[in-house]
């Protein structure tokens, strides 16, 4: 018993983790990931970025999956059963893939514009990642974090969207169990599914309360 209700409390922090580390990915995504040091003496300045449309050497595809994993915890509030642990795995798969285009991108950010720079005349100019890069790499290792948490404690959260749900299965009878019982003692739930079903409990027992030509003739 005491195992699920651990894995109960940290449902709140496990999604609060997601989400931010899902955002910030999100955020850096769209910086410029590399940038020139100092002067190149050209008067050539340049930077490249995780995410974007502003260069030829854009990454989006950082950002686009954080917004994915982003999505998948937010669906992950209003579901539950079989639905809620698919939505997770989707999560999972997303910052797994944010978390490896942007430690591909360490390199391959560096080298765009690298060349980009000798083709401008500046090829002795120093390139290094900002610090937009390395919050976007933080970002995805906390995501996949919070995701693999996620994956194995979801099992045991609580399920949010079931109390929105009507009464079903049992309740026809129910309601047809509540008609014929004092009002007295019928909890709020009884008299709920009662009304649901078309019946009035507080009605008295010779009016008709179902049809429209009630008094009629």
């Amino acid at each position: 018993m005491a195992e699920p209700a651990r894995a109960r409390r940290t449902f709140a922090p496990v999604v609060l983790l997601g989400l931010a580390a899902g955002a910030l990915v999100a955020v850096a995504g769209t910086r410029p990931g590399v940038d020139v040091d100092g002067d190149p003496g050209s008067g050539v300045t340049a930077s490249v970025g995780l995410g974007g449309t502003d260069t030829a050497y854009d990454m989006p595809l950082v950002t686009s999956l954080a917004l994915v994993a982003l999505a998948a915890w937010g669906v992950v509030l209003v579901t539950r059963g079989v639905v809620r642990r698919g939505v997770v795995v989707v999560g999972v798969v997303a910052a797994l893939g944010a978390l490896a285009a942007a430690a591909t991108a360490w390199g391959s950010l560096a080298d765009d514009l690298r060349t980009a720079l000798q083709q401008v005349g500046a090829a002795d100019a120093d390139v290094s990642h900002t610090g937009w890069y390395a919050a976007a790499v933080a970002g995805s290792v906390l995501l996949v974090a919070a995701s693999l948490a996620a994956l194995r404690l979801v099992p045991h959260w609580p399920e949010m969207g079931s109390r929105y749900d009507a009464p079903s299965g049992g309740a026809g009878a129910a309601a047809t169990a509540a008609a014929t019982r004092p009002v007295e003692e019928l909890s709020d739930l009884d008299l709920w599914r009662a009304l649901d079903e078309g019946h009035d409990p507080t009605a008295p027992d010779d009016e008709d309360t179902s049809g429209p030509d009630r008094g009629a003739g």
